[in-house]
């Protein structure tokens, strides 16, 4: 049987908590997962997120018998690395996160099962393929900016991927521990950046549609998301292609000057 924790960026979720903690409270665990711990990363929160975390926190221990984790600080840094911070606590065989509005539910972790039984490393939902179940759907100018937004990015960092920003994505313990480690996105651009490490790693990625629901409550700026994002579309090429290669350079210049190498 594997080990599953869930990962929950929490940034000023008072509103939208009730909802998580019903969902996690009605969630039962299928037969060939065991949920070990619940990891809630308080992303500098103003509000009373973490103090309702907290009143809530044995009573949820208590109905699903598994250990809940407060990752909390005080400057608010983003969700990626609210989801970083969760995801390298972590320590069960899967590790999934989700965002508190329960977008997707929990019971579509079934369907991640048959994956998780051949080991996958990378598994993750998506709205995309022509597959899944849209219960309610995102505004239209919404929808339109985000499948720009995936042809922009799958042509950018050649990857096969329908859909970046679900957030419903689980990982295995080799997968989150080599992505995460060296994922330097904190804002909305930290989904790609991921999928893009995994793909780098030799990690495949399995996608697998699933139920979603728009929550209009969403704190998503489309004013600032969007050309946020495209910077950020940069900044992964920069991190993890262009720095490497300017690195090496300098700790080689031996065996550069010894072939006499131009450069």
């Amino acid at each position: 049987m594997k080990t599953l924790s869930f990962v929950i960026p929490i940034y000023n979720e008072e509103k939208r908590l009730s909802k998580t903690f019903l969902a996690l409270k009605n969630f039962s665990a299928p037969k060939e997962l065991s949920l070990k711990e619940i990891i809630f990363v308080n992303d500098g929160s103003t509000d009373k997120s973490e103090f309702i975390i907290k009143s809530e926190k044995s009573k949820i221990e208590q109905k699903l018998k598994a250990t809940v984790k407060i990752v909390s600080y005080t400057q608010n840094k983003g969700k990626g690395y609210a989801v970083k911070q969760g995801m390298l606590v972590s320590n069960s065989d899967y590790t999934l996160f989700f965002d508190a509005d329960m977008s997707t539910s929990l019971s579509e972790i079934n369907k991640f099962l048959p994956f998780i039984k051949e080991g996958a490393n990378v598994i993750i939902g998506t709205r995309k393929n022509g597959k899944s179940t849209v219960i309610v759907h995102q505004p239209k100018l919404r929808e339109l900016l985000g499948r720009s937004f995936t042809l922009i990015t799958k042509t950018a960092l050649r990857l096969n991927v329908t859909d970046f920003t679900c957030g419903f994505k689980a990982f295995s313990k080799e997968a989150k521990n080599k992505i995460f480690k060296v994922s330097k996105i904190n804002t909305w651009g930290y989904d790609a950046e991921i999928l893009f490490l995994a793909n780098k790693y030799k990690f495949a990625i399995q996608e697998k549609a699933v139920t979603w629901s728009n929550d209009k409550e969403t704190k998503v700026k489309l004013y600032k998301a969007i050309p946020q994002t495209f910077m950020e579309l940069f900044l992964i090429y920069w991190y993890h292609e262009i720095m490497p290669v300017l690195l090496f350079i300098p700790k080689n210049l031996h065996i550069i000057n010894r072939y006499k190498v131009s450069i």
